[in-house]
């Protein structure tokens, strides 16, 4: 028997429950499809849980627009949700003369993503807000924050049940087809179904390329190629000497082996950039050694054996190693052809903080798409 539903959204990560959240106020009977057993369980909860404020991205792309409008979003949401936060700022640093001009290009580049807020501070005011900090010059982002984001996800699933909406655990994609009465999806699971649905949105981060690819008529080459970027944690043992996070000058895949202190007061470093070919969430302990030099050069302090394994994330990067930082891609119906089906593919960092700000645009595309 076909169950039919309004909007399916695949992924139960922070951008799916947003999405889903999203067309469940708008009116739509929604169920999201989650392969796991549990919400967030893949990029999502394996991440520096920071809201970002739009700085490094290229002007007019996606990840810049949907940042800026997303990190004013996530502020208000977390206000009004109770969601825990900490608008902390962040210092973006140079320890040497020859990083001073990267980190002003970078103040550039923010200010025309429309961040004005950074604020420049010399050597002598970096040791006033940070002492333990070796800096010639940083620039404070004062809208740089920390989030809990379980607590977030936890508050996207309440506003989606709330609205209707529902989520279906160890339900993975088996298969799908489109035709003229929608799309039909073959789930899988031990309660396995068939559902037909409208609206589809394909937000399973690491495996949307394998989810798209179970779809029948989805075009092959709409489809782009999937690259994992593993990106590995150290936790620091004993006190944070910062009480803020401190951020290289970013790096090509990445942006540096930054410290965030979290919300409990922890410090950790990473994420670094490691290409792989499979997921693997495994810490390998002599990465570390890498570690202690790129933080000892804002951080000379750091004792030797203070760094322990902590977790790592996986980053689904649109570009292979070497190549330009891909764009988020939202791909609707003008690319794939498909009506009523939008995939999400690349969505990395600044995905958490730009969660809202995805789901806002989803859901005009799709009523965008009604419109015509």
């Amino acid at each position: 028997m076909t169950e039919t539903v309004d909007s399916v959204v695949i992924g139960a990560g922070v951008v799916g429950l947003a999405v889903a959240r999203a067309l469940a106020l708008s009116g739509r009977e929604t169920i999201v499809l989650e392969a796991a057993d549990a919400i967030g369980t893949g990029t999502s909860s394996r991440n520096s849980e920071i809201i970002h404020a739009g700085i490094y991205y290229p002007k007019g792309s996606l990840k810049a627009r949907l940042c800026v409008r997303g990190k004013e979003m996530m502020y208000d949401y977390c206000a009004s949700h109770g969601v825990e936060h900490k608008r902390c700022g962040k210092l973006i640093v140079a320890t040497n003369d020859a990083q001073l001009e990267i980190i002003h290009d970078i103040k550039d580049k923010a200010e025309a993503n429309g961040v004005m807020d950074l604020k420049w501070l010399n050597a002598a005011e970096c040791v006033e807000m940070e002492p333990a900090l070796n800096a010639v010059g940083a620039y404070l982002s004062p809208s740089t924050g920390l989030i809990d984001s379980h607590g977030l996800m936890l508050a996207y699933q309440g506003d989606l049940e709330d609205a209707g909406g529902m989520i279906a655990f160890n339900s993975p994609l088996a298969g799908g087809e489109v035709s003229d009465k929608g799309i039909t999806l073959e789930v899988g699971g031990e309660a396995g179904m068939t559902l037909q649905c409208q609206t589809l949105v394909n937000s399973a981060g690491l495996e949307a390329q394998s989810v798209a690819s179970k779809i029948e008529g989805v075009p092959a080459d709409s489809i782009p190629p999937r690259y994992l970027a593993k990106g590995n944690y150290f936790t620091l043992s004993g006190k944070s000497p910062f009480s803020r996070p401190i951020y290289p000058v970013p790096e090509k895949a990445g942006l540096g082996v930054h410290l965030t202190v979290d919300l409990g007061g922890q410090a950790k470093f990473g994420p670094d950039v490691e290409w792989v070919e499979k997921i693997d969430y495994e810490v390998d302990p002599s990465r570390g050694d890498k570690f202690y030099a790129a933080i000892r050069d804002y951080w000379p302090g750091l004792e030797d054996g203070a760094l322990q394994p902590g977790y790592a994330g996986m980053r689904p990067k649109l570009q292979a190693p070497g190549e330009v930082a891909a764009d988020f891609v939202i791909q609707d119906s003008s690319i794939h052809g498909v009506k009523g089906l939008i995939n999400l593919y690349g969505i990395e960092s600044p995905g958490l903080t730009s969660s809202l700000a995805i789901a806002e645009e989803v859901l005009k595309r799709f009523e965008d798409a009604t419109d015509h």
